[in-house]
């Protein structure tokens, strides 16, 4: 019953019910139980059938507001709220009074469970504020001594509740007892130190500095000094002569961190003053906390403006309500200030105008609220050098002449944990930090959002912290989970949203089609279908109104927050035409990326080849990469975007657009190491061109899954692959895609040790390759060649293919190339003995990566650096060379560049006499090399064991590893002098 009642009017479904009732776990028959306890009710209720409903999954309880407690109670509250906006200072202690006398105790009298608790931790809570209301009026009005023992009841039962501890101690300071008030301070203080670990707030710390010094302005004021109870003052009959208010919003009292920005607020103070008034205007995106930073530093700065500290909210942001015109908030201001209605000028410009005589010489604060643009608050800005006003709005009021600009970004980590201790307590916080910041984050740093987060917490005392944040981890719910009563993130956002123009808000949901957080100029010129010039207009506008950030020029990104709004828009969307709309955006940013990536890939891998059959795309307009520095600066910001766009594309059928921007990105991703996402992007593609029957996309793609196999160590799996590529590239004449085809075959037989299979291949690829004048392949396919000779001790050969190789890539100017090119021609001279020649052929590879070459082949260069040095007596040098081979980004590195490396650093470890971790590096590499079947490095690492094994006395594992050794060798064909 108490269940139904709490939430009389709406549905509650059984199974929200059966939450109520029991704690535990339910039992099988609770449903059951639940709806033959609603029929017992119907029979012990007069007329029950009419006060409990059935309606749908559920029941509803159908009650007049004076026939519930619980909603008289809220009735006299908000009642009391629209009093004293009113200034009706008796009308509304009135309502509280009488909502106050409601409360005959805790909901079921203390029973019940925790869903029960929780509601009745709520209604305790607002109870409370209505005490600590009525009892600041009752101080207003005078009352002090017949306060004392009301207010020593409720700090008993709410110990902590600081606003409770400051009334009774301003209370008591009223009735002469100064040295109480001082000890109610002092037992609080010890109080919140050891229950929280915090000290009392900065209201009550600078009260018990005014009670310590006697400040005179704490006695009971005078009925000059504080409006009527009965209601307001009746103004003058001269308007200049009423007295002003303060009618300021209250100030948080968890109010948290902002310090930067109050300092530079404290700042703009200090600078001089012209003939007008100081204005500052905070802007910043919904819920970031600007209302809050202003009616702080209002309050901070109040005793520097003695005639009046005024607010007024101007609604340029409010669900259901329209902007307050000048003229009507010059009215309400005059009302602040005490001029009658009755004595307003019937003109509204009047009206105005009077505002600003009345505001020539005083020292006013003003704080406008919620602003939509200039020239709804130009004409409010007194006219007084010795006013300061203070504007929040969610749009930067370019246009305003002369204010001082702060614009508001989101909260600290720091910030975010500290808001956290305060509202949960710092015990619930501390015990879960890393759950306190995933919250943070995922409440993107908002303050609206965090305070929902925490409030919602706060009122569920059995959540885990970590629960909520795995809610909030699924973004489809992710905003429902930040509402609470009337506020919410995204109804924050959709009044930033509806506050646009319409061709903005249009503008805005394209630009949500997008898959990632940031777009630049250009991709929402595609997405938009306009001009790069047009387009930055437009995110210039959004970003004006905070519903885009920007990090640098020309590039813009979505708070996590708004791209969740943004999609949530999309999703919710259901017209015809503004689907379709959405879908000739996607596909024009898709077509745009394809454009974008060719020209990236055209710069950054000189001599690619071309589609034959790529088709025509419409024009765009691309970002400047004139070099290959700006390339590389345009793909890694891009990177995420185009794997997302590319799975998003498959999801939906855009085949075509899949495998010619797969074909591109690859070879980005190849480039960054990235062989895991390179695999899946090339999986992708070779489905799309299998759906769409491109035979030329279809071996390409098959081609790149291949390269990609490799790179992970999936040799089998990229012979499959390779080989299918290379039969359709024989059936459709494709001689370019044969030439690559038997090259990347002959590797992956090479990398097996299938080196009789691997070499004909690889020289089949390397004379069609120049045949046809591919420069750059051909050398990618004489480094391989040369490999296969160093491995079988054939190293004359083995040194011409891979001079011939390092020819090729500086007249291509290609310096990745070069430096692995430079690296083997090294590896073979150091196996002939040649180690003066390796020398240099490593300085001037070393000198290459400076600004050339991927991870695994810069670690390569350096190990085979340590072991030249080593051989040289270089030895500190070596170990300088070791290390920053060994530790350069190894994530990085392809499995088959992590086993030589492995492999070669051993061998160093070996000649140092460091066997444990010689031992250890030619394990792993032996673990990994059986893992992918690379049978030449497998054989290295067991011949490294057993010298290994040899020299530490186990002559039993010497030989096992010795005779595994000498099997792999012959079987592979390689020479007695050619072993590792």
């Amino acid at each position: 019953m108490v269940a139904l009642l709490l939430d009389a009017g709406q549905v509650m479904s059984v199974s929200q019910l059966i939450d109520f009732v029991w704690d535990v776990e339910p039992p099988a028959t609770a449903a059951h139980q639940v709806r033959k306890a609603v029929a017992r009710l119907r029979q012990l209720i007069p007329r029950g059938g009419e006060v409990i409903l059935t309606e749908g999954p559920g029941y509803r309880v159908e009650l007049s507001v004076e026939q519930l407690d619980l909603k008289v109670f809220l009735d006299l509250l908000e009642k009391a709220g629209k009093a004293t906006s009113r200034q009706s200072w008796e009308e509304a202690a009135a309502h509280l009074q009488e909502a106050v006398a409601l409360r005959r105790g805790a909901v079921l009298a203390g029973s019940g469970g925790q869903a029960i608790q929780a509601a009745d931790v709520a209604l305790w809570e607002r109870y409370l504020d209505a005490v600590e209301q009525l009892t600041d009026l009752r101080l207003r009005r005078g009352e002090s001594r017949e306060l004392v023992g009301e207010l020593r009841e409720h700090v008993a039962a709410s110990p902590l509740r600081e606003k409770l501890r400051s009334q009774l101690m301003l209370a008591l300071y009223r009735c002469g007892r100064q040295a109480h008030a001082l000890n109610e301070y002092q037992q609080v203080s010890r109080l919140l130190a050891e229950e929280l670990g915090i000290d009392p707030g900065r209201e009550l710390s600078t009260l018990y500095e005014r009670i310590l010094c006697n400040d005179p302005t704490l006695g009971v004021p005078g009925p000059e000094e504080t409006p009527a109870l009965e209601g307001p003052a009746r103004a003058a009959a001269k308007p200049a002569q009423a007295t002003a208010l303060r009618t300021l919003p209250y100030d948080l009292a968890d109010f948290i961190g902002r310090e930067t920005e109050l300092a530079t607020l404290q700042g703009i103070l200090g600078r001089p003053v012209g003939q007008g008034p100081r204005v500052v205007a905070i802007d910043g995106m919904g819920g970031v906390g600007k209302t809050s930073l202003a009616v702080r530093f209002a309050y901070l700065v109040a005793d520097h403006y003695p005639d009046g500290q005024l607010a007024l909210d101007l609604h340029g942001y409010t669900a259901g309500g329209t902007a307050v015109s000048p003229q009507a908030a010059a009215e309400k201001l005059l009302g602040m200030l005490g001029v009658e209605a009755d004595a307003l000028p019937s003109e509204a410009d009047a009206r105005i105008a009077l505002w600003r005589t009345m505001t020539t010489e005083r020292r006013l604060l003003v704080l406008l609220d919620n602003v939509c643009d200039v020239a709804q608050v130009l004409p409010l800005l007194p006219r007084s050098a010795h006013a300061l006003v203070l504007i929040t709005s969610r749009t930067r009021l370019i246009d305003l002449d002369g204010a001082h600009w702060l614009t508001l970004g989101t909260m600290t980590n720091e910030d975010g944990a500290a808001m956290a201790a305060q509202v949960l307590g710092s015990r619930r916080a501390a015990a879960e930090p890393e759950a306190v910041a995933e919250l943070v984050e995922l409440c993107g740093h908002l303050p609206l959002a965090l305070r929902i987060a925490l409030s919602r917490l706060g009122n569920r005392p059995r959540w885990p912290i970590s629960y909520l944040v795995d809610r909030m981890s699924d973004e489809s719910r992710l905003l429902d989970e930040l509402k609470s009563g009337e506020r919410g993130v995204d109804l924050s956002l959709r009044m930033s949203y509806e506050g646009l123009a319409s061709r903005h808000r249009t503008a805005f949901r394209m630009l949500g089609v997008s898959p990632g957080r940031d777009v630049d100029v250009y991709s929402s010129a595609a997405l938009l279908g306009m001009s790069a010039v047009n387009a930055e207009a437009v995110l210039e506008v959004l970003l004006d109104a905070h519903m885009l950030q920007q990090h640098e020029i020309g590039c813009y990104t979505f708070h996590d927050l708004v791209r969740s709004f943004v999609r949530q828009l999309t999703h919710a969307e259901s017209r015809e035409e503004v689907l379709a709309e959405a879908r000739a955006a996607f596909v024009r940013l898709l077509e745009y990326y394809v454009r974008a990536t060719d020209h990236a890939c055209d710069v950054l891998f000189p001599g690619r080849a071309e589609l034959r059959g790529a088709p025509a795309t419409e024009e765009f307009e691309l970002p400047r990469m004139a070099t290959a520095e700006a390339a590389r600066k345009w793909t890694y910001r891009e990177q995420a975007t185009l794997r997302d766009a590319l799975v998003l594309a498959h999801e939906r059928g855009f085949d075509s657009q899949v495998a010619r921007l797969a074909r591109n990105v690859v070879f980005l991703l190849d480039a960054d190491g990235l062989f895991e996402e390179f695999a899946e992007v090339a999986r992708l593609a070779v489905i799309s061109s299998r759906k769409i029957g491109d035979a030329e996309l279809l071996r390409l793609s098959l081609s790149n899954l291949a390269v990609a196999d490799w790179k992970l160590g999936r040799v089998a799996a990229g012979i499959e692959a390779v080989s299918e590529a290379l039969a359709v590239a024989t059936a459709t004449g494709d001689r370019r895609g044969v030439a690559k085809d038997t090259g990347v075959l002959g590797l992956l037989m090479l990398t097996s040790g299938q080196y009789d299979e691997a070499r004909p291949l690889l020289e089949e690829s390397i004379r069609i390759k120049r045949e046809l004048g591919a420069g750059r392949a051909e050398a990618e396919s004489l480094v391989n060649l040369g490999t296969l000779h160093e491995q079988r001790g054939e190293y004359a050969e083995a040194i011409a293919a891979t001079e011939r190789a390092l020819l090729l890539n500086r007249e291509l100017g290609v310096r990745e190339n070069e430096v692995v090119t430079l690296a083997y021609l090294a590896m073979t001279r150091l196996a002939m003995g040649d180690v003066a020649e390796a020398d240099e052929l490593l300085v001037t590879a070393r000198e290459l990566t400076e600004t050339a070459g991927v991870p695994g082949d810069i670690a390569l260069v350096y190990v085979l650096s340590a072991l030249v040095a080593h051989r040289q007596g270089r030895t500190a040098e070596a170990r300088q060379f070791a290390a920053f081979g060994l530790g350069h980004q190894e994530v990085r590195w392809t499995p088959l560049r992590s086993i030589v490396i492995s492999n070669l650093s051993a061998r160093l470890h070996r000649v140092q006499s460091e066997l444990a971790e010689a031992r250890a590096l030619h394990e792993r590499a032996l673990a990994l090399a059986v893992q992918i079947g690379c049978r030449v490095e497998e054989a290295r690492a067991l011949a490294g064991l057993a010298e290994i094994c040899e020299r530490r006395g186990e002559d039993e594992q010497a030989r096992s590893f010795a005779q595994r050794a000498d099997d792999l060798y012959e079987s592979l064909g390689i020479p007695g002098y050619a072993r590792f």
